[in-house]
């Protein structure tokens, strides 16, 4: 079992409740106000973290007409790079504010930062983690730049292939990071539930010896739910005050009142693995209605027994059922009386084990 890490004082990892992401993205539909009240309605909900991306247009891409800097098909068709980043992005300006309502709402902030400069404002405002986005995997400087503030990283891995996630891993380790979180995730908005091979969870958990979760683009959260049964330790989703209110990444957000019933179910999922164990403790009030070997008519003794005097019934105070077939055919030790749960020292020549199990 690979072993936890700890974001903001909150232990994260296998043993301990799924640790839940709200991604604001750009939900705040370049409104502070609205901005502030989704970290709100994330602490309400109960997730642990709502996580930023701190870019702008000029830091992630160039302002440029040529067709590789446009979008091509999906959400986002015909719209261009940079005006597309311009428009999602979250002002710098707003995350002291951000940080600080965070704060107040005890949930953590922190963000995903895609340039050096990104790192310097976030460390500025004491970021307890970071996240390195799916398309940054590859940026392998900016993975070790931020692993040198030796803050916990959570990496995204969509779109990478072993290869490319173990140089990830390197460069993270590399730099200096000892916590670190892979997140399975398909890069596609939304992603078909039949896209999600959760299976590759296990796998990154086995190649890599890391703490492995979910960054969830699908609708709903039904995959979520059974990511966290298939070892998912964190789980991060998109979030909106309402998918009506429209912006770029509102489509595949989940509303509060869905934050909630993830952070409630994915949380039931997890204590619902429990441990290896095939009788619990919950069952042990039951266990007495099982079936057991019981006198079902008054016997005197010395007679024969047979299936119109032995019966397996309920409950369990008899003899176990086991026996039935050594019973038959033997006589009664004294006489029994209808409703006598069976024991050995009841038949004649039947000799109990050291142990016989119940």
């Amino acid at each position: 079992m690979t072993t936890p890490i700890r974001i903001a004082g909150r232990p994260v990892g296998p043993g301990h409740a799924p640790y839940v992401i709200a991604e604001l993205s750009g939900n705040h539909n370049r409104s502070l106000e609205r901005a502030l009240a989704i970290v709100d309605a994330a602490a309400e909900a109960g997730a642990d973290a709502c996580k930023l991306q701190t870019y702008r247009g000029d830091t992630i891409t160039l302002d440029h007409d040529g067709p590789e800097f446009t979008i091509q098909g999906g959400l986002w068709d015909g719209r261009k790079l940079f005006e597309l980043y311009e428009e999602a992005h979250t002002p710098w300006e707003w995350h002291e504010a951000l940080f600080r309502r965070g704060r107040e709402r005890g949930i953590t902030v922190f963000s995903s930062p895609f340039d050096p400069t990104a790192v310097d404002l976030l460390e500025s405002l004491g970021a307890p983690a970071y996240k390195i986005a799916s398309p940054e995997l590859v940026d392998l400087p900016l993975i070790r730049l931020v692993a040198a503030t030796g803050k916990p990283v959570i990496m995204s891995t969509g779109m990478g292939t072993p290869d490319e996630i173990e140089e990830a891993v390197a460069a993270a380790r590399e730099g200096g990071c000892r916590d670190l979180v892979l997140l399975h995730c398909v890069s596609a908005y939304p992603a078909p539930v039949e896209a999600s091979n959760l299976r590759t969870l296990g796998d990154l958990a086995t190649r890599f010896g890391l703490p492995v979760g979910l960054s969830d683009h699908t609708m709903g959260t039904t995959v979520a739910v059974a990511a966290v049964a298939l070892g998912a330790c964190v789980v991060e989703k998109h979030f909106t005050l309402a998918r009506a209110d429209g912006g770029v990444d509102s489509a595949f957000s989940l509303e509060p009142a869905e934050l909630r019933a993830l952070v409630r179910d994915t949380r039931d999922a997890a204590l619902a693995l429990g441990e290896i164990d095939y009788r619990g403790d919950a069952e042990r009030a039951t266990v007495q209605f099982r079936r057991s070997l019981y006198v079902v008519r008054d016997v005197p003794r010395g007679t024969t027994l047979t299936a119109a005097d032995v019966r397996s019934i309920r409950p369990s105070n008899g003899m176990h059922t086991r026996w039935y077939d050594a019973v038959l055919g033997r006589a009664a030790a004294r006489d029994l009386k209808r409703g006598e749960p069976l024991a050995f020292e009841m038949v004649e020549g039947l000799e109990p084990p050291e142990k016989d199990s119940p």
